[in-house]
């Protein structure tokens, strides 16, 4: 059995030993999941559709493992209000690990010139999975409190990794390892005080570090640096 089957079959097996699929619930999220006048919020198949004033630009977005997708409306719903639309994907059982391609079913439905991908945690190694893969469909990969496991030394798009200085989940070292195998054009922002949990609205994740970042604040610094490489300044920052 090779080494993606072995990792393949023990994720299952860890999943069906949970006592749920979804382990972190959407908190405080109700606002950002109502529709008005600026962002539509529609059920879009196996996504949460955030319809905005733009036309041009769409990301999808990967929810970390156990996440209820709609925990990171706050977030889509701020993007999509700046112009840039977005896809909350649901995974299966709530684990990007066995939903890998969904952003493939997504970039074939819609027609956007630009196509970003980001996710957070699990949800972000599996973006970087899904970009490794399929980088010639991609303007930029996004990834929160999380590392690429791949080799994106070729990749022709830019990178961004956004973690918080508290972050309990996601450890230096492994986030080293992955800039080891970043992309030419990747830039790295810690963000002072934030968490793991504080890029969704999902209340408190297990392990995690406790924020000196409010989660508004945390969310609109994550917005703005996600903003900044879609408008295309992504210089790359010397490690």
């Amino acid at each position: 059995m090779t080494q993606r089957l072995c990792a393949a079959a023990l994720a299952l097996i860890l999943v069906l030993l949970l006592p749920g699929c979804i382990r972190y619930k959407a908190e405080d999220a109700d606002a950002a999941m109502a529709s008005d006048v600026l962002v539509s919020v529609a059920e879009e198949g196996n996504a949460v559709f955030f319809d905005g004033p733009g036309e041009t630009d769409a990301l999808v977005f990967y929810p970390g493992a156990g996440v209820q997708e709609t925990a990171y409306a706050p977030l889509l719903r701020t993007l999509a209000a700046s112009g840039v639309d977005c896809f909350a994907v649901k995974m299966p059982c709530g684990y990007a690990f066995f939903g890998v391609n969904r952003a493939k079913k997504l970039m074939k439905r819609y027609d956007y010139a630009r196509w970003f991908l980001a996710g957070h945690s699990l949800g972000g190694a599996m973006a970087a999975r899904f970009a490794k893969k399929h980088g010639e469909t991609l303007s930029g990969l996004i990834l929160l409190g999380a590392y690429s496991a791949e080799d994106l030394t070729q990749a022709a798009f830019p990178v961004l990794y956004l973690y918080g200085s508290n972050d309990g989940v996601l450890t230096r070292k492994k986030l080293d390892k992955g800039l080891q195998k970043s992309a030419p054009d990747t830039r790295v922002v810690e963000l002072e005080g934030g968490n793991h949990a504080n890029f969704g609205a999902y209340g408190k994740q297990k392990g995690d570090g406790k924020a000196k970042l409010s989660r508004k604040k945390q969310l609109s610094r994550t917005a703005g640096e996600i903003l900044r490489l879609v408008e295309g300044n992504t210089a790359v920052t010397a490690q």
